[in-house]
């Protein structure tokens, strides 16, 4: 009973990102890879489910924070540089990854498919960076 759980992913990101939420960032986020993509492809759920997700993102995030591991590196930071600079490899370079961080850096992310496979798997990457 005196464990604390800390938190991994931040509510405040989680509401940053609900603003384009109605494309999936928040979901993708928490770790709900296939919401995000049903919330990116029908806009929220015809953005009744956006608005809901906007009472949701405090469990969201308390869910994310179970489920993933708290270590040396930041859910955050990765998310951050995944999503302005993952073309260019800089998740991967933060994650410690340097041979696929040159990789997406030369080939812009392989040529976007591996950016798109790092929205689908950046959480447990860092989880499992976190876990070694």
């Amino acid at each position: 009973m005196g464990h604390t759980q800390t938190s991994t992913h931040s509510t405040a990101v989680g509401y940053i990102l609900w603003i384009f939420g109605f494309l999936g960032a928040h979901r993708f986020y928490f770790g709900k890879q296939i919401t995000g993509v049903i919330w990116f492809f029908t806009f929220g759920l015809f953005f009744i489910g956006w608005i809901i997700d906007l009472f949701l993102i405090p469990s969201l995030a308390k869910q994310a924070s179970t489920r993933y591991q708290k270590g040396r590196y930041d859910y955050t930071a990765a998310w951050i540089l995944q999503t302005f600079l993952g073309v260019f490899g800089a998740h991967r370079f933060y994650l410690g990854k340097i041979g696929t961080g040159i990789l997406w850096f030369f080939t812009a992310g392989l040529f976007g498919i591996g950016y798109i496979y790092d929205y689908f798997s950046l959480n447990a990457q860092v989880d499992q960076a976190n876990r070694s």
